[in-house]
């Protein structure tokens, strides 16, 4: 399912001058094993690159936004911007998966869509940027991808927390439950879907590869919907 590379360079508005790093950066070690390639050339070196990258430049970037905000804090935003699910629903929207080279087994138990495999091969990409064009243009790409609408990022991050507070704080407060549509795909591929209910109606639904990961959805969905009507 690899696609054009050229078209994720589009995608992601940057051309690398090393095709090889980006090769690299797409890498799974399930291919590189299968394959029998070398280790090192697979993309957990650069993983741990750009982990390293993206901590700085989000420190930096939260730093200089929220001026007023103690480290406790801005350490806790930090958290919910470069953790696992936000980096995954980050690659997802320049559907980073479909251009991973992934071995059989792994392809085969949808690794193409798990959270861990995909955050991981955004941090391989901010790595590859890097050694390729340097900070500015791995700090352009955080910025553009993974630090842009940080509000619903941060939103998407503690949806479920931030629901039941909402639900909470109104002045007739209804039991807010989650329900669980469907469930399809083998025991090792699984695919949730789950609706999130306020007061006996249905107020979001979202899918994931866990119960949990398909609440989370639900939730800021649900979010979303109860802000726009308190807008309306």
């Amino acid at each position: 399912m690899n696609r054009d590379w050229r078209e994720l360079e589009k995608r992601i508005g940057y051309s690398f001058k090393e095709k090889r790093l980006l090769r690299q950066a797409m890498t799974h070690s399930s291919f590189a094993n299968e394959h029998n390639i070398d280790k090192l050339r697979c993309n957990e070196r650069l993983e741990f690159l750009g982990d390293a990258v993206l901590e700085v430049v989000s420190s930096d970037f939260l730093y200089h936004r929220y001026a007023d905000k103690p480290e406790g804090e801005l350490t806790k935003i930090r958290a919910s911007v470069v953790c696992e699910p936000t980096l995954a629903f980050c690659a997802s929207e320049i559907e980073l998966g479909s251009y991973l080279m992934l071995g059989k087994g792994e392809e085969s138990t949808g690794g193409r869509n798990r959270n861990s495999v995909v955050s991981d091969a955004m941090e391989a990409l901010i790595g590859a940027i890097y050694l390729d064009g340097g900070f500015a243009n791995a700090k352009e790409f955080v910025h553009q991808f993974v630090l842009n609408d940080l509000e619903h990022k941060q939103l998407f991050y503690d949806s479920k927390t931030i629901l039941q507070e909402i639900v909470q704080a109104r002045e007739n407060e209804e039991a807010l439950e989650y329900e669980i549509l469907k469930e399809s795909g083998p025991d090792h591929n699984k695919v949730f879907e789950v609706r999130a209910v306020l007061g006996g109606q249905e107020i979001g639904r979202g899918t994931g590869r866990t119960k949990k990961a398909a609440e989370q959805v639900a939730a800021y969905r649900g979010i979303l919907k109860l802000r726009e009507q308190i807008c309306t």
